[in-house]
C-alpha cells in the first residue's frame, strides 16, 4: 500500500511562485509519477508527469515552460515547482502514483492518490 502525502499549496499573487511537495510512504517510487489539478466545477486534469523509466518528463501545454517536475529518492519526495503562477492555475493538486513504468497521463493510469492541496492564485 502507498501512502501519498502533498503539502505547500496556499495562496500566491499572479507571478508568484510555490513548490508543492508529495511525501511517499509504503512501497516508493517503483512507478512513475504524476501531479494532477481539478478546479471547482471541472474535470481533474494532467499537469505534468516523471517516468520511472528512463526519468523523462511530460508537461500539459498550459504549464510548459512554468512547471517542473522532480524527484528526491532519498526522501521519498516528488515537488513540482510553479513559477509564473496565473489565475487560471487556482487549484487542487493531486499526486499520484502509476501502475506503468513509462509517462502516464491519464487517470486512470495512476493506481495511488494523494488527499490534495489547494492552490489559489489571485490576480
Amino acid at each position: 500500500q502507498v501512502q501519498l502525502v502533498e503539502s505547500g499549496g496556499g495562496l500566491v499573487q499572479a507571478g508568484g511562485s510555490l513548490r508543492l511537495s508529495c511525501v511517499a510512504s509504503g512501497r516508493t517510487f517503483t512507478y512513475s509519477m504524476g501531479w494532477f489539478r481539478q478546479a471547482p466545477g471541472k474535470e481533474r486534469e494532467f499537469v505534468a508527469a516523471l517516468s520511472k523509466s528512463d526519468g523523462t518528463t511530460l508537461y500539459a501545454d498550459s504549464v510548459k515552460g512554468r512547471f517542473t517536475i522532480s524527484r528526491d529518492n532519498a526522501k521519498n519526495t516528488v515537488y513540482l515547482q510553479m513559477n509564473s503562477l496565473k489565475p487560471e492555475d487556482t487549484a487542487v493538486y493531486y499526486c499520484a502514483e502509476s501502475y506503468r513504468l513509462r509517462i502516464a497521463v491519464t487517470i486512470n493510469e495512476y493506481s495511488y492518490w494523494g488527499q490534495g492541496t489547494q492552490v489559489t492564485v489571485s490576480s
